[in-house]
């Protein structure tokens, strides 16, 4: 009997575990996942891919569509490349940062890697994650997504434009003014501080993607000061809407 109660109990959490996995309100990437089915997307631009974590959350979830990952920093960028060798739709552009301008720029290297930054970092987040310090930096190829994203969209029917570019998100987009205008979609880190000298925070981007035509349809918790709890980055989520 004690067996049996044991085994109950363990197919119930294993539901449960799984109920709350495939769902929009306790799980992220799937509540991204089924906004991306629902307005068909067929093609993720991941900028800003590090090693892949993204891409490979997607798949996990079942999203079979192309993605296209775009990473700066070379050990981050080999990583990538191993981990998008055995899927035939998952490709990763050469190395290079994506900005407002085609060229060579200098990116810091963080410590956990995935806070490196075009931009110096600000106290703030270096007091809520003491692992970010900068070790050092590299200089990058960088480009703007106008100047590489035509091929990839016009293989596709609608496109969704993922950002975690730790700060660099304005200078992205407007590298990225053509190529918007053919996204049905955005994924985007906003802080909600200055965790990089002279971003644009949370607002801004907000009401710039508003007049690009979308819509705010998801905030997603992001960054959080383990100190007190204050929310400082947040991922938001936007789509075209047809009224």
């Amino acid at each position: 009997m004690a067996s049996l109660k044991q085994f109950l109990k363990w197919v119930f959490k294993a539901v449960d575990i799984d109920v709350k996995r495939r769902s929009t309100v306790s799980n992220p990437s799937y509540q991204l996942l089924r906004g991306l089915r629902k307005f068909n997307i067929n093609l993720v631009l991941d900028v800003g891919a590090n090693t892949g974590q993204f891409a490979s959350g997607l798949r996990s979830f079942g999203f079979e569509e192309k993605i296209v990952s775009f990473e700066p920093l070379s050990d981050a960028f080999n990583s990538l490349s191993r981990r998008a060798l055995s899927d035939p739709n998952w490709q990763v552009h050469a190395r290079g940062a994506v900005g407002d301008f085609d060229g060579e720029i200098e990116i810091n290297i963080s410590g956990n890697s995935v806070s490196s930054s075009v931009l110096p970092m600000e106290e703030a987040h270096l007091s809520a994650a003491s692992n970010s310090a900068y070790v050092g930096s590299e200089n990058v190829p960088i480009c703007k997504l106008d100047s590489i994203a035509t091929d990839y969209i016009s293989n596709s029917t609608c496109c969704f434009l993922k950002m975690d570019v730790q700060g660099f998100e304005w200078q992205v987009l407007d590298g990225a003014k053509d190529t918007l205008k053919q996204v049905q979609g955005v994924l985007c880190e906003m802080s909600l501080v200055e965790l990089y000298k002279n971003q644009k925070l949370w607002l801004d981007l907000i009401k710039r993607f508003e007049l690009e035509g979308f819509t705010l349809w998801a905030l997603q918790n992001g960054f959080t000061d383990p100190r007190d709890g204050r929310t400082l980055q947040v991922d938001g989520i936007f789509f075209r809407i047809a009224n």
